[in-house]
């Protein structure tokens, strides 16, 4: 299966890149005559060059922001911790230091940490912000080892304690579980290095809660069937070779199978507002189709013991969760404060799967306990966009305001 797609992908990437630079070739010398035949031209060719998968990470190109109070502020980014698996990256604001740290923990999901640039600019408002800066598994080679959902919460116990005391965790979507798993493993170790406060956003806490499409796919088949399937292995021209994967192709066209005709609404724009000079719109479907079509793969004993422990078995709800061989104790949190957020229209984690880390979590005090159900937004709006910036993100720093 890999080595089918890898071999389309070979032979139609040079496609892609002859459109690309036709594209920029009409724009350039035709580009100041209005509607002319070659900007129309192309248009065609900027949705022929989008219209393909790469597994490189883009850049996050978080240069400034503005802050706050309205004051443009540059931003420096950097490495600061490493593993096989995942660099831990730090976005700062040039002068500015002692503001609450963040560490943002991104989905393993088949997109990279990118996808969250939106969510970091804001943040960095009134926060220093820490990201999981997830690699791509074929690109690792196997004598790295294996990641597994334990890796996973693993890595977070770890940057937590890199970062230091009284850093603020957030999780969307995916990594709330382990974020919950390792803030109640390390409040149960009574570790120094517990988060203040946990926000957790559009998260499969409790897929029984109104289950989505996602969620009736990952329990309408048995995990040998996702195994058998679904599961490919590493072509030889990676330095990954060798390793099982749940390729990130497979991911994408599934999320993508949910809503096509929304993906082709969005490219028919893309041509409808290039040709009629609407530049500002055109870019940002563009920005976001290149940002979305970069995809990494899954490491195969990561994406099966999710299918299994977080969808099929409900290992969290249902107290049987294990964490490198303990049980994992939501009760056991007593201070970190806790808010989940979720979305009205989320189609991926329907209502009430974040909410339950409330009820879960009954050894925190009422007060540190809250969450914010966000009208009219779907599961991308939760994290990123104008009602995540404008009415979700004034809950979220109010939340870690009221931990410090």
């Amino acid at each position: 299966m890999y080595r089918a797609y890898q071999t389309f992908a070979n032979l139609h990437d040079p496609v892609r890149l002859f459109a690309s630079a036709s594209e920029r070739v009409s724009k350039n010398w035709f580009g100041n005559f209005s509607l002319n035949p070659m900007q129309r031209l192309a248009a065609h060719y900027e949705q022929i060059s989008l219209l393909g998968f790469t597994h490189s990470r883009p850049d996050f190109k978080i240069k400034s922001i503005v802050d706050s109070l309205g004051a443009e502020q540059l931003v420096h980014e950097e490495l600061v911790y490493s593993t096989h698996f995942c660099h831990l990256v730090r976005f700062t604001k040039e002068g500015i230091a002692g503001q609450p740290k963040i560490l943002l923990v991104a989905p393993m999901s088949g997109h990279f940490a990118t996808l969250l640039a939106g969510t970091i600019k804001t943040l960095l408002k009134d926060h220093e912000v820490y990201v999981t800066d997830w690699l791509n598994i074929r690109d690792i080679p196997l004598s790295c080892g294996d990641f597994d959902f334990d890796s996973y919460v693993e890595h977070i116990i770890n940057f937590l304690q890199v970062i230091g005391p009284d850093t603020h965790l957030m999780g969307v979507c995916q990594p709330t579980v382990a974020c919950l798993a390792a803030t109640a493993v390390m409040s149960e170790d009574k570790s120094p290095y517990v988060p203040a406060s946990m926000t957790l956003m559009a998260g499969p806490l409790d897929v029984r809660m109104i289950p989505t499409k996602v969620n009736e796919l990952a329990t309408s088949k048995p995990i040998t069937w996702f195994e058998e399937k679904l599961i490919g292995v590493i072509p030889s021209q990676f330095n990954g070779t060798g390793r099982r994967v749940y390729p990130g192709f497979l991911q994408l066209m599934a999320f993508m199978s949910m809503n096509p005709d929304r993906h082709a609404e969005s490219f028919r724009k893309l041509y409808e507002y290039r040709v009629n000079g609407d530049t500002e719109k055109a870019d940002a479907i563009h920005e976001f189709y290149e940002e979305y079509f970069a995809i990494m793969d899954l490491s195969a004993p990561f994406y099966l013991e999710t299918i299994r422990k977080v969808f099929q078995d409900c290992d969290l709800p249902n107290g049987t969760l294990t964490y490198r061989g303990r049980p994992v104790n939501p009760k056991a949190i007593k201070k970190t404060f806790l808010l989940t957020v979720e979305g009205e229209k989320d189609d991926i984690c329907g209502i009430g799967q974040t909410l339950a880390a409330q009820d879960m979590c009954n050894g925190l005090a009422g007060y540190r306990k809250s969450h914010h159900l966000q009208a009219g937004v779907g599961h991308y709006g939760v994290f990123n966009g104008k009602r995540w910036e404008a009415q979700i993100y004034p809950v979220v720093r109010n939340h870690i305001q009221s931990a410090l």
